[in-house]
């Protein structure tokens, strides 16, 4: 009898565990501040959404770009599952898959042997989610953009955080990245830039541009970093 009771009482408890870790939700924004080889102070910021994520550091004092890694992902039963989709360290990683050990303890998330601490759970931003570009205004035309060739371009945000990426998941190649805060408030989307892979001397501008949702799409209008006029049409992630 006092077997079959410990039994029913371990059962119970697994459960009631697993009940418990599938309700806290990861999605949001985490980070976690290292020591480099330059005895620098290393900003690591991960952005999960939607089942994608992605991973960029830098040096924390000077935003300067140091790498980014991302694609898809499940966590389940204690392990993160990552399928890549780029990857600045290793591109050969590129479409193979890694389970991670993942724990989430007193608030903190667990991974890849670092322990981060959360930053925002997805709000408040109106645009938090994983979004492909879907199209841009030529010549006062929009041009569509079809979001399941491997040439892409995502732009992941948590509540708080933001980052883009252009890559090619068939020739695992590697365009450029750029991230840090954002607001989205009144019709008004506005990036803090804290960090950018093709020029650190972007780091600390702010962006402001007019934004609108459209049968569930994200039309983007303003101008660019360089000073060009833009506008874009983001669709959200499907796969």
């Amino acid at each position: 009898m006092s077997s079959m009771i410990d039994k029913t009482c371990i059962t119970l408890f697994l459960l009631i565990f697993s009940l418990t870790l599938n309700s806290q939700s990861i999605d949001g924004a985490w980070e976690t501040v290292m020591p480099n080889d330059d005895d620098l102070e290393t900003q690591h910021v991960v952005i999960i959404s939607d089942g994608f994520v992605s991973e960029a550091f830098f040096e924390k004092d000077s935003g300067k770009f140091m790498g980014t890694w991302g694609g898809s992902y499940e966590a389940k039963d204690g392990n993160f599952d990552c399928t890549y989709e780029f990857s600045t360290f290793d591109p050969q990683l590129v479409g193979t898959s890694q389970s991670l050990e993942f724990k989430l303890i007193d608030g903190k998330m667990h991974l890849e042997g670092k322990v981060w601490t959360r930053i925002d759970d997805g709000s408040p931003g109106v645009l938090n989610g994983a979004w492909l570009i879907s199209g841009r205004m030529r010549d006062g035309k929009i041009q569509q953009r079809d979001t399941n060739r491997p040439r892409k371009t995502m732009k992941i945000l948590s509540g708080t955080r933001f980052q883009w990426i252009a890559y090619n998941t068939e020739t695992k190649e590697f365009m450029g990245t750029g991230g840090g805060t954002y607001t989205s408030e009144n019709g008004k989307y506005v990036e803090n830039i804290g960090f950018f892979s093709r020029d650190d001397s972007r780091v600390g501008a702010s962006l402001s541009f007019d934004f609108k949702l459209e049968d569930g799409n994200w039309h983007h209008s303003g101008k660019s970093s360089k000073g060009s006029p833009i506008y874009e049409i983001w669709s959200p992630r499907k796969q």
